[in-house]
């Protein structure tokens, strides 16, 4: 019944203004949607005008600024195009409209309607032209609009490049300057952020605002991959266990803690754009998926959500550290942990990968998702704190971790991944050391919040080490995964090991090269220079 009452409240909208209509004079508004969760989102839901100055983003912008960027992809002559806004007052329209130029002149091909929650609106485009570079704008009202520029496909180069990002810590506020130049400079043909876009748990439209400010000039004229992670949907760790419901924000007992709308807006302002899900069948609680894949540049990127059906430790496993996700017992038998019936990805992304590995296999292959396939790191928030092993990794459960790696060596697939705050490039091994496909974890856009350190107890190199890098070579993990390292990024680097990675996909020689740039690096200074140990080669499989 309360609900019932919340949604007739929502259809009446009442403004009574004093002096005029200017919105910083003294206006009363009642909102024309009644948000159904509380305490979280505050900034920017219900009458979030009377709010208090905050210390994430000024959401009160002059209304010819309401649109604060757009962000897109084409896939199979589909553009998705997510046009995301600032709040908007209760007697505004919800209108956005889509235009793209053609002979000079500005054609409006769509409009639609922005969702109060989230402030975000879908335009889909079927049959659009990839053959050539397109100029788009959205409008709202009689003043506010964003350009940019919708790509060609770059079928026809011979390398594809994208740049890869994560972790945008709010211990950082400062605008992103450096990197948005250093990435305009390199030119990418793509953008994938993997992930904690946000790191205000319950406040992500400002915070995605936010980050959107930052990072607009990034993509505001080449296509975006964004998928969000653990602190984007308010939680330290998450293991989304089918959508259940969670006990605790930790999390550590499977599923989402906040309320289920919320966790769907989130996915809403930063998924919507990609293209359709292999399989949109939603989860518990109704909580959608975005599961995917995106052909760009005959590159073939499987876009998948390596948190949302996986297994909550709590419960389920014996507890043998201080948290049940926690191991520090360098003794403990790794088999006790990985029982029959835990989950990594899930039955229906495993039948994803399978299905998608054998598409287009004359095209390389890459699977992009939050984080990587094994504990690639020892030290964990501060040198004095050694974690033997970390089930939010996605080294755990094993048996879940060798199923996904096999459908990704099956698919001659790369991985990139980010959310460790420690950049890495690892070869797994499944059965034997160097049988599974390699991996670039990113490192973090902001690095001073939980550091991590590749950084062996033993101090010693594994075998077979190239030498490059001290404790390079193979190792297990503290699960008993086969890993062989290649190169590492530890916080003790330039710019506290925080920066950005740049991929290129050379088609004719299947070749992709890691790059891992500084963030406080000129890209365009000829003496610049990467983190030790890139950029770093290998050859895909014929």
């Amino acid at each position: 019944m309360k609900n019932f009452l919340n949604l007739l409240l929502t259809a009446i909208i009442i403004s009574i203004c004093y002096g005029c209509n200017d919105k910083s004079s003294n206006t009363i508004i009642a909102t024309s949607i009644v948000a159904p969760f509380n305490g979280i989102d505050t900034i920017a839901i219900n009458d979030w005008w009377n709010r208090k100055p905050n210390k994430i983003i000024d959401v009160k912008v002059k209304r010819e600024d309401v649109i604060a960027f757009g962000i897109y992809t084409v896939h199979k002559n589909t553009l998705k195009l997510t046009a995301q806004l600032f709040p908007l007052y209760a007697d505004e329209t919800r209108e956005v409209r889509l235009e793209v130029k053609r002979k000079g002149n500005w054609h409006e091909i769509q409009k639609t309607n922005v969702n109060d929650l989230g402030w975000s609106a879908l335009f889909r485009i079927e049959n659009w032209d990839s053959s050539k570079d397109i100029s788009y704008r959205i409008l709202h009202g009689e003043k506010a609009f964003f350009e940019g520029l919708i790509r060609k496909d770059p079928k026809d180069k011979k390398e594809i490049v994208m740049a890869a990002l994560s972790c945008n810590s709010n211990k950082d506020r400062g605008n992103r300057d450096k990197y948005v130049k250093n990435i305009n400079h390199q030119d990418p043909d793509i953008v994938f952020f993997a992930g904690d876009q946000s790191y205000d748990h319950t406040e992500h439209t400002a915070a995605w605002l936010k980050f959107g400010m930052q990072f607009r000039e990034v993509f505001r004229n080449r296509p975006c991959i964004t998928i969000p992670d653990d602190h984007d949907i308010g939680q330290g760790n998450i293991w989304g266990e089918y959508g259940k419901k969670a006990s605790t924000p930790a999390g550590n007992d499977g599923g989402y803690y906040y309320h289920p709308e919320y966790v769907k807006m989130v996915e809403r302002c930063q998924t919507s754009h990609l293209p359709d899900p292999y399989d949109s069948t939603p989860i518990k609680q109704g909580i959608g998926v975005y599961y995917t894949n995106l052909i760009l540049g005959g590159i073939d990127f499987a876009i998948i959500e390596d948190r949302k059906f996986k297994s909550g430790p709590k419960g389920k496993i014996p507890q043998i550290g201080p948290r049940p996700d926690h191991v520090r017992d360098a003794n403990y038998d790794p088999a006790s942990v990985d029982l029959e019936g835990l989950e990594l990805l899930g039955n229906r992304q495993l039948d994803f990968l399978n299905h998608w590995g054998k598409q287009n296999e004359n095209k390389i292959k890459v699977v992009l998702s939050q984080t990587g396939f094994c504990g690639g790191a020892h030290l964990h928030g501060s040198k004095d704190n050694r974690l033997h092993a970390d089930m939010d990794s996605n080294g755990w459960p094993q048996t879940g971790r060798n199923k996904a790696l096999r459908a990704i060596k099956k698919a001659n697939a790369v991985h990139i991944a980010g959310d460790q705050h420690l950049a890495t490039v690892i070869q797994h091994g499944i059965d034997e050391f160097e049988d599974g496909p390699w991996a670039f974890v990113v490192p973090a856009i902001v690095n001073n919040y939980y550091s991590r350190w590749w950084w062996p107890e033993d101090e010693k190199a594994g075998v077979n080490s190239d030498g490059v890098l001290p404790w390079n070579g193979r190792f297990l993990d503290g699960f008993n995964n086969k890993i062989t390292m290649h190169a590492y990024v530890n916080p003790d680097s330039p710019s506290n090991g925080s920066g950005y990675g740049l991929i290129r996909f050379n088609k004719k020689n299947k070749e992709v090269t890691f790059e891992c740039w500084s963030r406080d690096i000129d890209i365009s200074n000829e003496e610049a220079r990467q983190f030790k140990g890139f950029p770093f080669k290998i050859k895909l499989d014929e």
